[in-house]
């Protein structure tokens, strides 16, 4: 990250999207924010892969339908890379197919095109410090949306054989979108020791961040739909 005037690191964002005037829109509003910086855009997954490559950006806002190389195959060659880049897929409507299919590529997150400045601004700040799942109850409609109709693993990923009691248990309310504060609350904990128990999980289960652990736990079983009207 870049030392912004404040003395602190800006949090570097590179935009992609094959529409100009939306990479307009979202670079004015985050380079109004002292802590942000647009650092380069792309108009297609090539070119984001390249842009990622040389511009080294925190985060990418990352559309799903452009040419050339769509923003899912994007966004899974960039969590497969060296890169610590986190990425947000940008969708048009909350339950898009293409919106999971990005989670599931190793997206941080998701966010509604039409989404207010004020919750682009938090969802930028919340991915790139990586303690955070972006808008969860939104997140987990989705999940539930898309893994009501398929049908859980028959047997737990030998991974999670890896994991203590304390460790699972923290995994299954990370899953139900709760912070660290609430996990620390409802679970009697320091929020440190909870953070350790994140981090812990993460390393023990290969995965980058906490709406991964989300995924991770629909797509094992771990957790299953519960309301269908949620």
């Amino acid at each position: 990250m870049e030392e912004s005037v404040t003395g602190h690191e800006d949090i570097k964002v590179l935009l992609v999207d094959d529409q100009p005037l939306l990479r307009m829109g979202f670079r004015l509003i985050l380079e109004g924010e002292d802590d942000l910086s647009v650092v380069g855009e792309a108009s297609n997954g090539i070119e984001a892969l390249s842009a990622v490559e040389s511009l080294q950006p925190d985060v990418v806002l990352m559309d799903v339908r452009m040419p050339l190389m769509d923003g899912i195959e994007a966004t899974g060659k960039i969590t497969a890379s060296p890169s610590d880049a986190r990425v947000i897929i940008l969708t048009t409507f909350d339950l898009d197919e293409y919106a999971f299919a990005g989670l599931q590529a190793g997206a941080s997150a998701f966010l509604l095109k039409d989404v207010v400045p004020a919750d682009l601004v938090q969802a930028v700040r919340l991915v790139a410090s990586g303690d955070a799942v972006v808008a969860p109850r939104v997140t987990q409609r989705l999940l539930e949306s898309f893994v009501r109709n398929r049908h859980p693993a028959m047997h737990p990923d030998p991974l999670l054989e890896e994991l203590t009691p304390r460790e699972l248990e923290v995994a299954m309310h990370i899953a139900q979108g709760l912070s660290n504060a609430e996990i620390a609350h409802t679970l009697f904990l320091s929020e440190a020791t909870v953070k350790t128990h994140v981090r812990r999980i993460l390393t023990k289960l290969h995965l980058r961040d906490r709406v991964q652990v989300v995924v991770y736990a629909y797509e094992t079983g771990l957790v299953t739909p519960s309301n269908p009207d949620y």
